[in-house]
Formats: structure tokens, sequence, C-alpha cells
């Protein structure tokens, strides 16, 4: 056998503002800041019984054989990079999801599975100096004092998972008020008082808090109708719960969704909360498709 099913706590982290920062440095100045981030990240992930898994560019992945681990970890990493000194003028800043869960464990130390997945879901959904996991990591972590840091912020479908998963916020900064109102996608928050615009092909759509699901497909039942031969005929709808708006696909091919400068990611029969501004495109990577995607923002 080469290789073997164990449960970890997978972390990803990865630096935020990397495309604007390569925008204004230049590829080799840029490149040596990042660096000198993940080797400092690395460091840490080392000190607390991690193991680095890979670099993948500016982001790192790497588990940990126990939830406590993973979040002090976690918390000092965005610790230790706050107190650094800003680099050309730009402070580095990391998001960084976790999860705890099963995941297979290859000869070569690399690991796939429910845990991984599940873990770049949370970071993909972090923000900038932001911590995401999941409830079931919680529920494993054995200090009062890492599980009175949690604070659960919303519950998403994830694919794979039967039940939604809450998604919980760690809270590494002293002051927490300050960063519950700055960083969590809770519902006092901004975008949860502003109505959704679309911008597909010179039009702009609003929609208003309370309206009803607005559907993306190439039926002409649909709300906005795309015409591609990969979309379904009803493709996509983005709903209105408690003043957030969802993406929910209900798609064969799936959907691409980009959030601020973000990694994609790749909903199939999945759904995810929408922030700040970013890209949709139905069916089609977002690479490809420069006639048919729409953009999004608050």
């Amino acid at each position: 056998m080469d290789k073997t099913q164990q449960n970890f706590a997978v972390m990803f982290a990865d630096v935020a503002g990397s495309t604007q920062l390569y925008e204004r440095l230049g590829d080799t100045s840029a490149n040596q800041v990042i660096d000198d981030a993940i080797s400092l990240v690395s460091g840490i992930i080392t000190n607390h019984n991690g193991v680095i898994v890979k670099t993948i560019g500016d982001e790192v992945m790497c588990r940990f054989s126990t939830a406590d681990d993973s979040l002090r970890c976690a918390c000092e990493i965005d610790d230790k990079i706050d107190q650094q000194p800003t680099n050309y003028g730009i402070r580095l800043m990391f998001r960084i999801g976790i999860h705890w869960g099963p995941a297979l464990l290859k000869e070569d130390g690399d690991i796939f599975g429910d845990a991984v997945n599940v873990a770049a879901r949370m970071a993909g959904l972090a923000k900038a100096r932001q911590i995401i996991t999941t409830d079931i990591t919680r529920d494993h972590l054995s200090s009062a004092s890492l599980i009175s840091q949690c604070r659960e912020l919303d519950r998403i479908q994830v694919k794979g998972k039967s039940e939604p998963v809450s998604i919980i916020d760690v809270m590494w900064e002293p002051n927490e008020s300050t960063r519950m109102s700055t960083f969590s996608f809770d519902n006092k928050g901004s975008e949860c008082e502003r109505p959704l615009k679309l911008y597909f092909q010179q039009n702009e759509t609003c929609i208003e808090q309370g309206a009803p699901a607005y559907t993306f497909g190439r039926g002409g039942q649909c709300d906005q109708v795309i015409d591609s031969n990969l979309v379904s005929r009803v493709h996509a709808v983005i709903e209105n719960r408690r003043g957030k708006f969802v993406l929910i696909d209900e798609s064969t091919n799936g959907t691409y969704l980009k959030i601020e400068d973000r990694t994609p990611v790749f909903l199939r029969r999945e759904e995810m909360l929408l922030q700040s501004y970013g890209e949709i495109s139905f069916g089609e990577d977002l690479m490809t498709n420069s006639k048919q995607k729409i953009s999004f923002s608050f």
C-alpha cells in the first residue's frame, strides 16, 4: 500500500493581495517578498508540530496531528506577520483555512481527501488577516481558551457533505470586537445592508435586499439569459438569505467564482456567500470566458 487514511487538521495559508504586489513591485521584488513571508510561515508551522506538505506559489499547505496545534499555529502566523515591517510600503497579510477530517497520506508525504478539500474551501472564504475553520475542527479542540476564540459566522453547503457546514472565525487579535466588526461576514456588515449590483455586457442589474431569487441560464425563463452550450437551462441562482446574497450552482458543468483577488473556486451543486466584489462564469473558467462572465459588487 502506498497510502493510508488518517485524521489530520489540514491548513492552507496564502498571501492576500499577491496580484497587486506583483503589479506594483514587479516579478523579482514581489517574488522575494513572498518567499521571505513563506519562509517565516514555514518556520512557525514546524514549531507547532506541523508538517509542510507543499508550497504552491504564494500558498502553503500543511497538516497537524491535533486541531489545537493547527489553530495555535494559525494565530501565531497572523500575529507574527502583523508585526513585520512593511516591504516597499506594502504590509503582507495571509488568509488561512483549516479543517479537521480524514485524508489519505501517501508515501511521498502528499495528502488528499475530504480534509484537504474542505480546508481549501475555508481558505477561499477567508479574508486577509482572517482564520476560517469549521465546527468539526472546533469540536476537536481540547483547549478551552482556543474554543473561546471561535465565533460562528454562517452555514454553507460544501461538496461531499450531506449537511451544511458551520463556518467558524478564529479570533486571534487581542481586541476581538474590532476584529469582528472589520473582518467577519456577520449580519451587521455593510455588505448586508447594500443591494447587489451585477454587470453583464455593459448592462447593470441591481438586486435589492429581500428581492426574489435571481436566476441565470440559457433558458428563456431565466432572469439573465446566458447564450452558451456549456450553460444549463437553469444554471445558477442568487438568493438573499437573512440579508446576505448566496450564489447557488444547479448545473451540469458548474460555476466558477472569484471573490476579490482570491483564487477562483469551482462550484458544482454547491453554494457560496458573495462578498465585496468579484466575477462569475457559468460552465467555463474565468480565464477563457471573456464574453459571458458576470461581474458583481456591493
